[in-house]
């Protein structure tokens, strides 16, 4: 289904409004593909459709909400009275309520190809089963391929409202990732590759071949290194799980909750001068792109970090007015839930030199490959964390043995502040972050 009927749909429920009503109508219409290929063989296909609906009606400061996952017009219908009947059960709020035109303009932006509904469901089986052979064959210290899959995707939205908001998108993207199994003698370890792109003619086969194989094959014979001080060596993916984690806690209602470690730090210095953070979904080249947020105001590119200091927090319309601040076109979203404050395209800026070269600077470093239970292992008060890694020893600008078994801890603070090196060799990665290899000074490394 067309952004253009999506919004049809949508615009027709709300030009049913009462005087005493806003509401915001949100659709959805996508289709994916999915194929797993195990031991030269395919092992499962999916072919999907999906729709979606929601519906937020406000009636003096009380908000209803419902959602449905068809478009046909009876359950659009049911859908909107069951939001309105909603609405006279909730506590009145009186900063709830649609967003409201602001004056941005939306970036022109494309993030759509006709090339991944054009390509025959036999390209994208043979694409899962030749990466799962080219891994399976491709060193003899690989014993097996633990996963091996494609997957793409295209989606449509539109979101209208009694504000005079009318905004829709579409965009496609398809997908690679593989899971190789490497062992010599009693040692076994799994390497994951993977790539993303709007298009599959976009998508580099070669690389993620080769990164399943290395980051498993490298890993072998790892053991529990003795406990010391170390730099973390963090390529970009590694970048993207640290500091994409560190953004969130810039939400606006974390903010507000109190539950952040950077509350009331506006204007002061949270970061080395090396860190610059930024949410930019109006940069084409991320997948997380895009020209409008959850509640249909035009994205923009909000600086989070500036060389080390802090600018602001991430709001959408709700935290945007009990904040005071206004909403920063940041709210995030699926249509069957409600809008709230996050990250949309984090981008680490760039700063000088390739990874190659941060590595050799590092007279005792770890350059991670894994980190195991980030998110589940971090006070999101404090910012203390502690968590499970994975990697090579970096010993006088070299890398060196493999190592496992063993943690780091620190705080999300200092995984800012101490960064003593940001690489100028930018990735876009499939979760839609953009970062450069980093490395971080003085983390305490727990081993043997």
């Amino acid at each position: 289904m067309t952004p253009e009927k999506l919004l049809e749909i949508a615009n027709g429920v709300v030009q049913s409004a009462a005087s005493n009503e806003q509401i915001e109508v949100a659709c959805s219409h996508g289709r994916s593909t999915s194929v797993k290929a195990y031991d030269g063989e395919v092992e499962s296909m999916t072919s999907a459709e999906s729709m979606g609906l929601g519906v937020r009606v406000l009636i003096d400061g009380k908000q209803g909400f419902a959602s449905a996952g068809s478009l046909d017009p009876d359950v659009v219908a049911d859908t909107f009275a069951q939001a309105r009947s909603n609405a006279a059960f909730s506590e009145p709020d009186e900063h709830v309520g649609i967003a409201e035109p602001d004056g941005v303009d939306a970036v022109d932006i494309d993030l759509w190809s006709d090339e991944v509904d054009a390509t025959s469901s036999e390209t994208k089986v043979q694409m899962a089963l030749d990466i799962e052979k080219r891994v399976r064959t491709g060193h003899d210290k690989i014993v097996g391929v633990r996963t091996a899959s494609y997957g793409d995707s295209t989606a449509s939205f539109a979101l209208a409202s009694t504000s005079g908001i009318a905004a829709s998108t579409r965009a496609s993207s398809a997908g690679v990732s593989v899971q190789a199994l490497a062992q010599h003698g009693e040692s076994t370890q799994t390497g994951f590759g993977y790539d993303s792109a709007r298009k599959l003619s976009d998508l580099s086969l070669d690389d993620v071949v080769t990164d399943a194989i290395s980051r498993s094959v490298d890993l072998l014979g790892a053991k529990k290194p003795d406990s010391a001080k170390v730099d973390l060596v963090l390529e970009p993916r590694m970048v993207a799980t640290v500091y994409g984690l560190i953004a969130s806690t810039l939400s606006g209602d974390r903010i507000l909750k109190g539950r952040s470690p950077f509350v009331g730090r506006v204007g002061q210095k949270v970061a080395s001068e090396h860190i610059s953070l930024i949410d930019d979904p109006t940069d084409h080249r991320s997948l997380a792109a895009d020209s409008h947020d959850g509640e249909g105001l035009a994205c923009r590119r909000n600086p989070l970090i500036t060389d080390g200091v802090l600018n602001g927090y991430l709001h959408d319309s709700y935290t945007g007015r009990r904040s005071g601040e206004g909403s920063t076109g940041s709210a995030v979203r699926g249509v069957r839930g409600l809008p709230s404050p996050g990250v949309q395209a984090l981008a680490v800026a760039p700063g000088s030199g390739s990874l190659a070269e941060l590595i050799g600077d590092v007279e005792l470093g770890l350059y991670v490959f894994n980190l195991a239970g980030l998110h589940s292992g971090v006070n999101p008060v404090s910012g203390d964390f502690s968590v499970g890694v994975e990697g090579r020893m970096v010993r006088d600008g070299e890398l060196a043995e493999p190592v496992a078994e063993c943690t780091i801890g620190s705080t999300l603070q200092r995984l800012l502040l101490d960064v003593s090196a940001v690489g100028g060799e930018v990735t876009y990665l499939a979760s839609g972050v953009t970062a450069p290899p980093v490395v971080i000074s003085g983390i305490s490394l727990a081993g043997a």
